[in-house]
C-alpha cells in the first residue's frame, strides 16, 4: 500500500477511535477515560502499519511493533487500574466546570480530537520504520533502539510501581515520594516514557528517515511543558506543602543527584 494512503487510513482509524471513546465519555460523564486509550491507540496504529507495509523488512517491523505493543499495553492497563472506581481526574473536572453545559461538545475538540491528531502525527516513526525494505538487516541503530527502549520501559514501569506502593499506604497521604527513582527526578515516569519515544525513532533512523525526529521531540515537549510536568505541578504545589522543597532539591525531568 502506498505510504501516504496508509498514513491517511491510520488517521481515519485514530479519528474513529477517539470519537468512539468520546461517545463513551458522554455516557459515563468521565472524559478521563481517553487516557486509557492513549497507549492502545499507538498499538492499533503500529499494527495497521504492519499489515499495510508488505515490502518492509520483517524483523524491523516486528521489533517496532513489539516495543510499541508492550509499552502501550502496560501503560493503558496501569492507567485503567489507577483510575478504576475513582472520580474523573481533577484536570478534566476543572475544564468541565469552566465549560458548563457546553462541555459535551467542547470536550470532543479540546480533549479527544486533539489527542487523536497528536497520536496520528507522533506515530510517524512507527510507519516509516516498517515501510522501508532497506537496509534488509538490523543495524546498530535498531539494536540501540531496543536497548534504549528496555532502559526507558524499566524506568517508567518501576517509577509507576514505586508511586503506586507509596500512595497505597495511608500514612503517606499528603506527602511527597522522595525515595527510589523519585529521589533523582520529580517525574521519572514521564522521563522513562520520553526515552521510549526516542527508542521508537531509532529504527526509523536506521532506514534513513532522520527527519522523523520531530516525533520524539514533540512527545518530550508535551511531557515536559504541556500535559505532563507543567500541568501536574500547578496542582501539586497547592495540595502538598512539601512540594516546594521537592522542587528546590530535585530535577524536574532528567535524573540527577539531589541538590542541597
Amino acid at each position: 500500500m502506498e505510504i501516504l494512503h496508509l498514513f491517511s487510513l491510520a488517521g481515519l482509524a485514530a479519528f474513529a477511535l477517539v470519537t468512539g471513546v468520546w461517545l463513551a465519555s458522554l455516557y459515563l460523564q468521565n472524559a478521563a477515560i481517553i487516557d486509557i486509550f492513549w497507549g492502545l491507540g499507538f498499538v492499533m496504529l503500529s499494527w495497521i502499519y504492519f499489515l499495510g507495509t508488505q515490502e518492509g523488512y520483517l524483523p524491523r517491523k516486528l521489533l517496532i511493533c513489539g516495543m510499541t505493543l508492550v509499552w502501550g499495553l502496560r501503560l493503558s492497563f496501569y492507567i485503567f487500574r489507577r483510575n478504576r472506581n475513582r472520580p474523573e481526574d481533577y484536570r478534566y473536572r476543572a475544564w468541565r466546570a469552566a465549560a458548563d453545559t457546553d462541555w459535551w461538545w467542547q470536550s470532543y475538540f479540546k480533549v479527544f480530537l486533539l489527542q487523536g491528531l497528536l497520536m496520528w502525527i507522533i506515530s510517524t516513526p512507527l510507519l516509516v520504520a516498517q515501510a522501508a525494505a532497506t537496509p534488509a538487516r538490523l543495524t546498530w541503530l535498531d539494536f540501540a533502539g531496543l536497548g534504549l527502549w528496555v532502559f526507558g520501559f524499566t524506568f517508567e514501569a518501576l517509577a509507576d510501581w514505586q508511586l503506586q506502593r507509596f500512595k497505597a499506604a495511608p500514612a503517606n497521604q499528603g506527602h511527597v515520594l522522595r525515595q527510589g527513582l523519585w529521589r533523582y527526578t520529580r517525574h521519572p515516569n514521564y522521563f522513562g516514557d520520553a526515552v521510549q519515544w526516542w527508542a521508537f525513532f531509532l529504527p526509523a533512523a536506521s532506514t534513513g528517515a532522520y527527519w522523523a525526529i520531530f516525533s520524539p521531540a514533540i512527545m518530550t515537549f508535551l511531557l515536559r511543558r504541556v500535559s505532563g510536568v507543567t500541568l501536574l505541578e500547578k496542582n501539586l504545589v497547592h495540595t502538598k506543602p512539601e512540594y516546594q522543597e521537592y522542587i528546590r532539591t530535585t530535577n524536574a525531568f532528567f535524573p540527577w543527584r539531589p541538590h542541597h
